[in-house]
């Protein structure tokens, strides 16, 4: 959650990330007034506590008429206090729930929806097919003649958006999770195998069941959810800890299956691997000190580029707009690899900063000469199912065959070129 001193000291600059993100500004006076009113009902009872334990002091002294007076006196305090105190906790329920509605505090992001974003660099230059002399097939069609991807299977076995990885197809899943893996061993990241089921808490602290919750499959008979990311179980790894960030930040590299529902995609995208509701990824995750959030973020951007120049995939970095930003997110970039049949740019990878948001919900805290404070949380995606469309369409040849990039050579036996099955 939104630290709640910004926003009682700075109230315009959490309405202004309202705005921008083209939420309710309204919110913030909703959450203000719950605020005032709990902290007004808290005097309240902090001061007929205090009464309370004085008349009883009294009472003990007296005797007769007196006593009895001091007696019905104290009894009608206890209403009141009693009274006080259901309304202290009723203001605190609404102030934290109203709360919890707030997303993260934008920094940097510009303003407006999905497409008000600004490219920030293109990397790369697309191959002209045409000068090339033949047409470029999609994804699926060069996946289905290399055995690679099968589809139809998927759908029998599992309804639509599902698939087999067969063959070539699961070995080039691998070797790209592989590589992503290593590349972040290198880099001082711990590997970690996460779970793929967590309790509502967990879901909720790290802001996945706000906008989006529809996307989110629940196992209502367990009420536990199954992950969109391993950034879940990664960000409620250290919940209720506090942390020794004094050696710099503490960096985890996820690898998990992932599950979404795709709920409002209909139409789009359903061809393929692109948009599905199962997929693996290897994500990224740190926990850092707040002053090295920014510079922590701009770090897992290079590192997500190096695994793209891995792949040899031309992309473009884009700064996300805000009203295009997950809950928990003050600042997101995306890698977007070009994608020729559809002559346009897909997703490949996004990091986002979260500040301290996340760590408020899930108590996540470190320890400063001035006691204890939220650290700071970032998330950044290095290899994941979906890079298999862009570098099967990036790297195919006339034949229907596909060049095996550099990078990846090693994790497939040193194989160059997947070639169509006869």
């Amino acid at each position: 959650m939104i630290d709640l001193r910004l926003l009682r000291d700075n109230p315009d600059v959490v309405r202004a990330s309202q705005q921008a993100r083209g939420d309710d500004p309204a919110l913030v006076d909703a959450v203000l007034d719950a605020d005032a009113r709990r902290r007004t009902s808290l005097t309240e009872f902090e001061g007929l506590r205090a009464e309370q334990k004085a008349l009883g002091k009294q009472v003990a002294k007296a005797s007769g008429d007196e006593k009895a007076a001091l007696l019905a006196k104290t009894k009608q305090l206890a209403e009141d206090v009693k009274a006080r105190q259901a309304a202290a906790n009723a203001a605190e329920a609404e102030l934290d729930e109203l709360l919890y509605r707030i997303p993260n505090v934008v920094e940097g992001a510009p303003p407006g929806g999905e497409d008000d974003y600004v490219v920030l660099k293109e990397v790369g230059t697309p191959r002209d097919f045409a000068a090339e002399g033949f047409a470029p097939r999609d994804h699926l069609e060069l996946g289905e003649g290399l055995a690679a991807v099968d589809t139809a299977r998927g759908a029998k076995v599992s309804g639509s958006r599902f698939y087999f990885l067969t063959g070539i197809g699961a070995r080039l899943e691998l070797a790209i999770l592989n590589a992503a893996m290593d590349q972040a061993v290198a880099e001082g990241f711990t590997p970690m195998i996460t779970p793929t089921l967590v309790t509502p808490a967990t879901m909720r602290g790290t802001g996945f069941l706000g906008a989006h919750a529809d996307e989110i499959y629940r196992l209502e008979r367990d009420d536990l959810y199954l992950v969109g990311t391993s950034e879940v179980a990664l960000a409620g790894y250290h919940g209720d800890e506090i942390l020794d960030l004094s050696g710099g930040p503490r960096r985890y590299a996820g690898w998990s299956a992932c599950y979404r529902r795709e709920a409002g995609s209909h139409g789009k995208d359903v061809r393929g691997i692109i948009r599905v509701h199962q997929f693996h990824k290897v994500e990224m995750f740190s926990y850092c000190a707040v002053e090295d959030a920014a510079a922590e973020h701009a770090r897992m951007l290079a590192w997500e580029e190096a695994m793209l120049a891995k792949v040899e995939l031309p992309y473009r970095v884009i700064d996300t707009a805000a009203g295009d930003l997950g809950t928990s997110a003050a600042r997101k970039f995306d890698c977007e690899a070009w994608l020729p049949t559809q002559q346009r740019y897909l997703e490949l990878t996004s990091t986002s900063n979260c500040t301290t948001f996340q760590a408020r919900r899930m108590n996540v805290r470190e320890r400063t000469d001035d006691g204890t404070r939220p650290v700071a949380t970032l998330n950044g995606t290095l290899g994941t199912t979906r890079w298999i469309v862009a570098i099967l369409e990036n790297h195919q040849q006339a034949d229907g065959s596909v060049r095996v990039p550099e990078g990846l050579r090693p994790y497939l036996g040193g194989l160059e070129v997947l070639e169509p099955v006869r």
